[in-house]
Order: structure tokens, then C-alpha cells, then sequence
């Protein structure tokens, strides 16, 4: 089934209206007809089960059939801080967390990074970015879109960490993975986690120094992972202790 998002305000009564691009694409591309079902939900998170009613010029509109719709969002707010990486796995790393639950995606310039943008550069790719956000939501049936933030620096991400309940860092030089389950076990009380993953070349011993005293330094295990795989590995064990909580 095809999901929509719309504003709050195109939400009546009885039915919802769509409007912008998705018009073009409900009858153009995917060529659907009165009678057809959709998916829609709303930028505060309602979600409907809805059966397409009209098709106008500029608007579609839809009758809502049933409110019930299976709630698809984790019971925590999930804050990845994933470190500039090379070629597309920014990319890659974007589409899999919004499929394990994140709630807000922030790029970070970290001192090893190999990758250098400027803000040009790195307005473009936020904007690429957040349209693969955009698709993934829609492909997980998710009932909201995460946000791609601009990138920031790294004292910017703590700065904007501070406020999450439980701060997850995967280091490559932690070891024993007591404390990563005792950290794991915070989230079940938890409304907000931040999970800081570092770039290709591993963080700095002053970024590591930095956090320390004020987050949980946590291993993954023995072996050392991609970036990519680090943060997939980590919304993994966060998305799993919250759906089990």
C-alpha cells in the first residue's frame, strides 16, 4: 500500500486532502484511480488507512476508513550522529537507520573524517539526503520523516546531545561488552538516546577524552567494523532493546 504525508490542516472530518508533487505522482506515475487504498499520515504523526474518492487538477482527496492504523515508531527518540563518510555510505547509513526507527540524523565533521565539505557542497548533500530520508520512511511504512540536520562540527553534536537522556559512543579501542549491555539497559527508561558514530579513521583520542565523563563509551565487539556497519549494528541493538522493553 502507497503512503502519503500530508499537513495537519488537510485533515477533515471524513477525509484528507493531498496536495504538491504527490497529485503528479498519485496519477501519473502510479496511475491510481478511485477506490484505490492509500497509507497517509500527518507531520504530527496521525496515520490513516484512507481510499482514494477524487481525483482533481491540483488535489487528491481521500476518504478516511479506519483511524486504527498499527503504530510503526519506537517509544524513544533515536539522535544518530554519524561522522562524514566516503562515497555513498552516508547514503546507505540515512536509508537503513530510518528503517530501524531513528528520529533525527545529524552528519558530523569529526578530525579524521576524509571527507571535507564545503557549505555548498554540504547544503546539496543535505538536501539529497533528507529525499532519501523521505523514501525510506515511506518504503518502512513509518508515520513520520526523520530530519537530515545540516552538518555540524563535533562541539556543535555534543552541545545538541546534551539533552538526551542515555548517550551511546561505539569505540573500536573499548573492550568487554559488560558495560555495552548495562548502557543498553538504560534505554528502557529512556525518552531520548544520541549514538555518536565515528568516521574511517576511528575518533580522535581528544574527542574520545571529551565524552567520557559524560556518556557511555560502549564496545561492539572484538572485531573492528566499517562506519557504516557501526551505526547499523548500534540502531540495531537500540531498535531490539526498545521493541523488547
Amino acid at each position: 500500500m502507497h503512503q502519503f504525508f500530508i499537513e495537519d490542516h488537510q485533515i477533515g472530518k471524513e477525509y484528507v486532502t493531498i496536495t504538491g508533487s504527490d497529485v503528479n505522482h498519485i496519477k501519473n506515475v502510479l496511475r491510481m484511480r478511485p477506490g484505490e487504498k492509500i497509507r497517509v499520515s500527518s507531520v504530527s504523526g496521525q496515520d490513516f488507512f484512507c481510499e482514494i474518492a477524487e481525483l482533481g487538477d491540483a488535489f487528491v482527496q481521500a476518504d478516511i476508513l479506519d483511524e486504527t492504523v498499527p503504530k510503526t515508531e519506537l517509544s524513544s527518540r533515536i539522535y544518530l550522529f554519524q561522522a562524514l563518510p566516503k562515497g555513498e555510505r552516508m547514503e546507505y547509513v540515512i536509508q537503513k537507520a530510518v528503517e530501524l526507527g531513528v528520529y533525527e540524523i545529524i552528519p558530523v565533521a569529526m578530525k579524521y573524517c576524509v571527507v571535507k565539505l564545503d557549505e555548498k557542497r554540504a547544503e546539496k548533500k543535505v538536501k539529497r539526503w533528507q529525499a532519501i530520508s523521505e523514501s525510506a520512511t515511506k518504503q518502512s511504512k513509518r508515520s513520520r520523516i526523520p530530519r537530515v540536520h545540516p552538518v555540524m562540527s563535533y562541539a556543535e553534536a555534543l552541545d545538541y546531545a546534551d539533552s538526551c537522556d542515555v548517550r551511546l559512543v561505539p569505540y573500536e579501542n573499548e573492550r568487554g561488552m559488560q558495560a555495552t549491555a548495562e548502557a543498553l539497559e538504560k534505554l528502557k527508561s529512556a525518552g531520548s538516546v544520541s549514538i555518536f558514530i565515528g568516521p574511517e579513521g576511528g575518533f580522535a583520542p581528544e574527542e574520545i577524552d571529551a565524552v567520557r565523563q559524560s556518556m557511555d563509551v560502549i564496545s561492539l565487539g572484538r572485531r573492528i567494523l566499517r562506519t557504516d556497519t557501526a551505526a547499523i549494528c548500534t540502531m540495531s541493538l537500540v531498535m531490539l532493546t526498545l521493541e523488547c522493553s
